[in-house]
């Protein structure tokens, strides 16, 4: 039987049975509605309180400055457009950075196309902004700025402490999207000044279809779903109990791993011997990086073929946001930290998870050399 080698965490995380055990009461016997007086609707309820007490805990947030959603996507979309809609009378102006996730790139271009005034941040070559250009872009009229907490393509963790503190200094609000961040590096919504923050519980070892949006206390946002007033009246639609619940149980057991050492040293592994292949280069910050994100360009390869011949040899890798996955189109993010296109389109992503083993790492780096022979054998563009 042919192995199967799971490197796309960053994708989408299975499922613990841990987390599975915690989940399955509330898709059996306790299926209430939580908005239900009766006994299975309060057990559902205080389900779903206990999940929201575990992810206020674990970003150092009070539980009702917690939102429960339908994915980071929507909780991205409720931040940036609230916030627009909010002080367009006053505000029109929002920041962001040139290697946000499509989730943040498409709202803001959306709201760019109705008349707002966006400002693209760019990145250093490990995609790092600058936070002297942020501080220059920032005017009266800047309603927001959204950037980040970390790439899911390179890895690379951004200064969001720093971001925070110059957004407040300038009475601007600061959302990131931290959903390739929490759970896996330590996170301070009062320490590091965030007055909005969104992630996904399939990233990190929850189930897909459920999402997150913190909001600090006093900051007000219009829905941007309109129904029954669940979550405080601020998100309607019955909640997803079973996965709020799978939210809780998974977030509790990633926490309890953190700083993810065993992680970082199967990464550091994989990039060490990976970069033996000749003209392979690191992408990302080596140091200010995810634990589990080792992303790489390898000269005259294409991506996509890359990734096909991986797959036929039982490793699922990625060649940058599984969301962009389809498009012919190199990388945005790895344009902009200054590849070439010939070069983006050679990327290639492996995310490591907790379930991920030596045998592994050791798998990847005995086969990939060849399969990139292979293509390069392959290539008109390779002249090595």
């Amino acid at each position: 039987m042919k192995r199967t080698i799971y490197l796309d965490n960053a994708s989408t995380t299975r499922i613990a049975k841990s987390t599975l055990d915690a989940m399955m009461p509330y898709l059996t016997d306790d299926f209430g509605n939580p908005s239900a007086v009766c006994k299975n609707g309060q057990d559902a309820k205080k389900a779903v309180e206990t999940a929201r007490s575990i992810v206020a805990n674990a970003i150092n947030a009070k539980a009702d400055e917690i939102y429960f959603t339908g994915s980071g996507t929507e909780s991205i979309n409720w931040a940036i457009k609230s916030t627009a809609l909010m002080q367009n009378d006053k505000k029109n102006h929002i920041i962001t950075s040139t290697i946000e996730h499509p989730a943040v790139m498409n709202t803001v271009k959306y709201l760019e196309q109705n008349g707002y005034d966006v400002t693209y941040i760019g990145v250093d070559s490990v995609g790092q902004v600058s936070i002297d250009e942020l501080k220059n872009a920032i005017k009266e009229e800047t309603a927001l700025i959204s950037i980040m907490t970390a790439n899911n393509e390179i890895g690379t963790i951004l200064k969001v402490k720093e971001i925070g503190e110059l957004a407040k200094s300038h009475g601007t609000l600061f959302h990131t999207d931290a959903t390739q961040a929490v759970g896996h590096i330590p996170i301070d919504v009062n320490d590091m000044n965030i007055d909005m923050l969104s992630f996904s519980a399939h990233k990190l070892g929850g189930l897909k279809g459920v999402g997150v949006l913190y909001k600090k206390a006093g900051l007000q946002l219009q829905p941007l779903i309109h129904g029954g007033g669940q979550e405080s009246g601020k998100r309607s639609g019955t909640e997803n109990v079973a996965g709020i619940v799978s939210l809780g149980a998974a977030l509790s057991d990633v926490m309890s791993r953190m700083p993810h050492a065993e992680t970082v040293r199967l990464r550091d592994k994989l990039i060490a011997g990976l970069l033996e292949i000749p003209k392979s280069k690191l992408t990302g910050d080596l140091i200010n990086r995810l634990p589990g994100i080792a992303s790489f360009v390898f000269e005259a390869i294409e991506g996509e073929s890359m990734l096909l011949m991986l797959d036929h040899f039982g490793i699922c890798a990625s060649s940058g946001s599984a969301c962009s996955s389809g498009s012919l189109d190199p990388s945005h993010v790895l344009l902009a930290i200054g590849l070439s296109h010939e070069t983006a389109h050679g990327s290639l992503r492996l995310s490591i998870g907790d379930h991920n083993t030596d045998e592994d790492i050791d798998y990847v780096i005995e086969t990939l050399p060849g399969v990139v022979d292979k293509l390069r054998q392959m290539s008109p563009l390779w002249n090595g």
